[in-house]
């Protein structure tokens, strides 16, 4: 049975979340989000591209294979989050490996790779594995890289199968970062290591730097 304490973080959370989404549906309807989306895509390929560059450096020198194509992992947006449409065709063109997750009746996530004309065929919860980058949605990450989400608890069942080395980058609309007071955080909630808005990326801790 929940204790008191339980049971007041949890009624925090959902205030939170009530909050948040009222604020989200003002910014939604006051940008514009094409324009938004393109930004945001052009922040997110120089992030991918800077990312791979050093993952490709690491594995040189540990004398194994670079030629794997970049994977992220991405999502169908919602109609009020910000648009990541441009950066799935742009991220698809360039080549790379697109998996979006599948909700799963207990609300952990199956994940199939996308492309333009549809979804492949389900690959199984632990192939989140294989991302270089993990991008998640949110309502809103706070200082220390908390993250609050829509409270389905899908990519806190998820993000501990992920790489270590994989950064974990929520996409915001610019405005729903910072957000203060901080964030609530549970033993179960996985903080991310950046945010990416339209108007650039914030890295929690130390940015991922290009060697050469």
């Amino acid at each position: 049975m929940p204790s008191q304490e339980d049971r007041s973080r949890a009624d925090g959370k959902r205030e939170r979340r009530r909050a948040l989404r009222a604020r989200r549906r003002e910014i939604a309807a006051s940008r514009d989000r094409a324009a938004d989306g393109e930004r945001l895509a052009r922040h997110a390929l120089d992030l991918i591209h800077k990312n791979h560059n050093f993952a490709i450096a690491k594995k040189r020198r540990a004398g194994q294979d670079d030629a794997e194509p970049v994977t992220i992992t991405l999502y169908e947006p919602l109609p009020v989050e910000p648009d990541v449409t441009a950066l799935l065709h742009t991220a698809y063109t360039s080549g790379m490996r697109i998996l979006v997750p599948i909700t799963l009746p207990d609300l952990d996530l199956d994940w199939a790779a996308w492309t333009p004309d549809g979804l492949g065929e389900p690959l199984g919860k632990e192939a989140i594995a294989a991302a270089d980058i993990v991008f998640t949605p949110g309502l809103s990450v706070d200082a220390a890289g908390t993250r609050l989400g829509q409270g389905g608890g899908c990519y806190d069942k998820a993000l501990p199968r992920a790489t270590p080395t994989a950064p974990v980058v929520c996409i915001l609309h610019p405005g729903e970062d910072l957000t203060d007071p901080p964030l609530p955080r549970e033993a179960h909630d996985m903080p991310v290591d950046a945010v990416l808005t339209a108007d650039g990326v914030r890295w929690i801790g130390p940015a991922v730097t290009t060697v050469g």
